[in-house]
């Protein structure tokens, strides 16, 4: 009888159950480290207050970056639903709210509003308290403090030949973190949020670059959560992606999960699996092409059906993720190699440099769909627009290298050297794709489009189509925006499939005819070209 003893179960007679007593334990990020010189490197154990469990618990001092809810005017809060618990999971929520309110860190309240509480299991098996807040976040005035870009953060690290990760336990602001380390971020530090990398060029300097960043959050009383960081590593994961000297690569976690991901049985479904793997598009080559049949089952007008295409586009993107390559870290010293392509429906472009072994080795892959009147370009203004969308992708990169050489200086004549318009003059520094770059437009054109901005609203045909495009789309039923879906409304002009609408106007239509049909670069086309 000893594992009756030990195990305590629950016996119900009459019925003939057995019940176990449910186990359960509470986790958050709040969690401190019990012993945290047990990990510590020693050189760092004078921090130790910073991973500690005592310092934790006091009630972190004000400060000018405390965090203020401001609700919108009028803003009206209602008490929330509350969720179902078990026994076990309501006796962790009240050990959870008798710890946190014998430090301080929250109190009573007697508002008549409230937000309904859940657990979610970690992977350790654990449970993290969470509060469902999207009720209040309705009504909330937004942080506009904007993040940093993650493609800016890690072309900092270029010259990074050692790392050290750190966690914070709380997800502080970013304006606050940013002024607390204003000196050392892009230097040796980059920040996102919570999460801390530290990195250094010479590993000799590793450790003085750490102690500066402990020494500040010691002091501001901010604490790490030490199972979460590593130190003094030359491979390291930060924000889903592993960055080694070598480059970045995707995080074996991330390809377990994608390779792992069954096939889609409902459009949220295939939604959420377009979220995950977007993360990792900069790793896959001609993403938007090959994700093309999912994106357009989640269209509102596309009835769902999952045949054989959208089936092949979910396989392939599982591939691709398991074929994604070492995107090298950029040398601005050295050349860039920029490709381009179009396709009917999407755009792509790959910015690489050589190697060592006189390879090229990708630093980034772009993909875009063609969306709206770009999809009926011609094949060269696709192609064009594919490289202005490049160079705008990877502007930092690109800005202020070589430009074409014209003429003559070039061995193979481009589209640039043929223009008639060239002139062999410096460009602007601060510009980098000048006007004369563009196809020019003829004055007649420019006057014929304001014609038909202006005789839009004036055809009667087109005014219903117009004020769904403009006024209600949303709350309009869904035989009309089944009826006007062809449609799109750009820069004050009508497109149907892409291509313009013009309004019934006899003198405008003359003009149009005579402007593309005598054009000397039309070719005096004939009637079926011309109308196209």
């Amino acid at each position: 009888m000893t594992w009756l003893t030990a195990e305590a179960p629950l016996i119900d007679w009459q019925q003939g159950l057995v019940t176990f007593p449910e186990q359960i334990q509470i986790a958050s990020e709040e969690e401190a480290d019990s012993n945290p010189l047990a990990d510590l490197p020693p050189q760092y154990h004078k921090f130790a207050k910073v991973f500690g469990e005592e310092e934790f618990k006091v009630l972190p001092p004000h400060r000018e970056y405390d965090i203020a809810i401001d609700l919108v005017p009028d803003a009206k809060l209602t008490p929330g639903p509350i969720y179902g618990m078990t026994d076990a999971e309501s006796k962790a929520l009240k050990q959870h709210i008798n710890e946190e309110l014998a430090t301080g860190k929250i109190r009573p309240s007697t508002s008549s509003a409230g937000a309904p509480v859940m657990f979610v299991k970690k992977a350790d098996g654990s449970l993290r308290l969470v509060v469902d807040y999207r009720k209040l976040n309705d009504v909330t005035h937004k942080n506009v403090y904007p993040l940093p870009r993650q493609d800016d953060l890690m072309a900092k690290l270029r010259h990074a030949k050692m790392f050290t990760k750190l966690d914070l336990r709380w997800a502080a602001f970013q304006h606050f973190m940013n002024n607390l380390f204003r000196d050392l971020i892009d230097v040796t530090v980059v920040i996102y949020l919570d999460d801390i990398l530290i990195f250094s060029e010479d590993p000799k300097d590793h450790p003085t670059h750490v102690r500066e960043v402990l020494s500040r959050l010691m002091k501001n009383q901010l604490f790490c959560k030490l199972s979460k960081c590593h130190f003094h590593v030359t491979t390291v994961d930060y924000l889903g992606i592993v960055i080694s000297p070598a480059g970045f690569s995707m995080d074996q976690k991330k390809i377990k999960a994608v390779t792992s991901w069954p096939t889609p049985k409902t459009v949220k479904q295939v939604q959420a699996f377009l979220g995950f793997v977007n993360y990792l598009r900069r790793f896959i080559p001609n993403f938007s092409l090959v994700a093309r049949p999912l994106h357009n089952l989640t269209r509102k007008e596309t009835p769902w059906s999952w045949g054989n295409q959208e089936e092949e586009a979910f396989q392939e993107l599982k591939s691709l993720v398991t074929k994604s390559p070492v995107l090298i870290h950029s040398k601005p010293k050295l050349p860039y190699y920029l490709e381009t392509d179009a396709s009917g429906v999407a755009m792509g472009a790959i910015l690489s440099q050589q190697g060592p072994d006189n390879r090229l080795h990708p630093i980034a892959y772009m993909s875009k769909l063609f969306s709206g009147p770009e999809a009926n370009y011609d094949t060269h203004d696709k192609e064009l627009l594919a490289i202005i969308k490049a160079l705008e992708e990877w502007r930092i990169f690109l800005e202020a290298t070589d430009k074409a050489n014209p003429g003559k200086q070039l061995g193979k004549p481009d589209a640039l050297s043929r223009r008639l318009d060239y002139i062999d003059a410096p460009q602007e520094p601060e510009i980098m794709l000048p006007a004369e770059v563009f196809a020019n437009v003829s004055e007649e054109e420019m006057d014929i489009i304001a014609e038909i901005c202006t005789k839009l609203r004036d055809d009667p045909s087109l005014e219903p189509i117009i004020q769904f495009l403009t006024e209600n789309a949303d709350d309009a039923p869904p035989s009309i925006r089944k009826a006007y879906r062809d449609y799109d409304w750009e820069e004050d002009l009508l497109w149907y499939q892409g291509k313009l609408v013009v309004p019934d106007s006899e003198p405008l239509k003359e003009k149009l005819l005579r402007e593309f049909h005598n054009s000397p670069l039309a070719g005096h086309p004939g009637q079926q070209r011309t109308l196209n």
